[in-house]
């Protein structure tokens, strides 16, 4: 059952993270959840990097920072994505 939960909590947070960043991004449902699980645990590794606590815990903070993590994680996807034109 934690996995499950993992990958909707995932899913939960990719929607958040889409919806706040601006532009358009083109990922379905799957890669919408590997977006939020990728930015749970790099929210995790950074909360659990500044207040030492643990990093698989749930708690509003690690949720903000999940939130961020999948932000970030976005952004870096999205610049390597991008082509730049020659000129």
């Amino acid at each position: 059952m934690g996995l499950l939960a993992f990958i909707l909590f995932g899913l939960v947070i990719g929607l958040i993270a889409r919806a706040l960043m601006p532009g358009r991004q083109s990922m379905g449902l799957v890669a919408t959840a590997l977006l939020g699980m990728a930015g749970s645990f790099v929210g995790g590794l950074i909360g659990s990097l500044i207040y030492g606590g643990r990093m698989f815990e749930l708690h509003s903070a690690g949720i903000i920072g999940s939130i961020l993590g999948a932000l970030i994680v976005m952004f870096l996807v999205g610049m390597g994505g991008r082509r730049r034109a020659v000129v």
